[in-house]
């Protein structure tokens, strides 16, 4: 079979059992509880300044 052929034998069955914990994708893992602080050294006046500057460009 070259490159790109299709083949519907190659399909087959593909259903997934949803219900196979071993397998299944944990959609909370990645949860994340604590906190995450910033500080780029600028006061908040600097930044909307260069703000106005970026958008006057």
């Amino acid at each position: 079979m070259g490159f790109g052929s299709y083949d519907e034998s190659d399909q087959g069955d593909q259903q997934i059992d949803m219900n196979d914990g071993d397998e299944a994708v944990d959609a909370d893992g990645g949860a994340h509880d604590g906190s995450v602080e910033f500080d780029n050294g600028a006061s908040n006046d600097e930044l909307l300044d260069r703000l106005q500057d970026i958008k006057g460009d």
